[in-house]
């Protein structure tokens, strides 16, 4: 009596497990390459932030300088007066200056997390804070230009309703280094609004 043979045959490997496992190995490389584009902008964009930070640092030193030293003392006086102006003599240019040096500081101190910021370019946390950061120094800076602002007007314009005469053609030097700081202390707004744009960018493409 004859032995059946029984025969099993093996398919070929599936061609859709290997198509398959090409689709997860090429998501894989593109998303790695996305990953480490987006890394390469944020790094751009941090690196940017750093210089802009050092710029601002010594903006902001500059003007609360120029404003501490805006003293004049007129060449001629009276023997019971002397007639002199500084910037102690009114307290928006006082406000000023500690405003101005307390931006000074806090944009040294933020330097660490900028740094981080480049190191790390991918990560939220460092961002978000000098996001935050930046966002109310940015008002008390602007605070303290705009009453300066006002008071410079008045010290060259004066105000016919109050009888407030214009002193700047008596204090020329003085008025024109409190401009000058004035005017310093708006550029370091222009670049606080620039910072926080980047730390929005930044985020936002996370």
């Amino acid at each position: 009596m004859a032995k059946e043979s029984t025969t099993i045959d093996v398919g070929e490997p599936s061609t859709v497990t290997k198509s398959s496992s090409h689709v997860v190995g090429d998501a894989k490389k593109k998303g790695f390459v996305a990953a480490a584009a987006g890394g390469g902008a944020k790094r751009g964009l941090a690196i940017f932030d750093f210089l802009l930070r050092l710029a601002a640092i010594a903006v902001t030193i500059g003007a609360a300088s120029v404003m501490y030293t805006a003293e004049e003392t007129l060449p001629f006086f009276t023997q019971f007066l002397q007639f002199q102006a500084g910037y102690d003599d009114l307290p928006a240019f006082q406000y000023f200056v500690v405003a101005v040096a307390i931006v000074a500081s806090y944009l040294v101190l933020s330097l660490p997390f900028s740094i981080v910021a480049i190191v790390r370019p991918l990560a939220v946390a460092p961002r978000l804070i000098l996001l935050i950061c930046d966002t109310l120094v940015l008002t008390l800076n602007t605070s303290a230009a705009g009453a300066a602002a006002s008071i410079d007007y008045l010290a060259h314009n004066g105000n016919q309703s109050t009888n407030w005469l214009p002193i700047c053609q008596q204090f020329g030097d003085f008025c024109q280094n409190v401009s000058t700081a004035i005017v310093a202390g708006s550029i370091a707004i222009v670049f606080f609004i620039v910072l926080i744009i980047i730390s929005a960018v930044a985020l936002k493409r996370h």
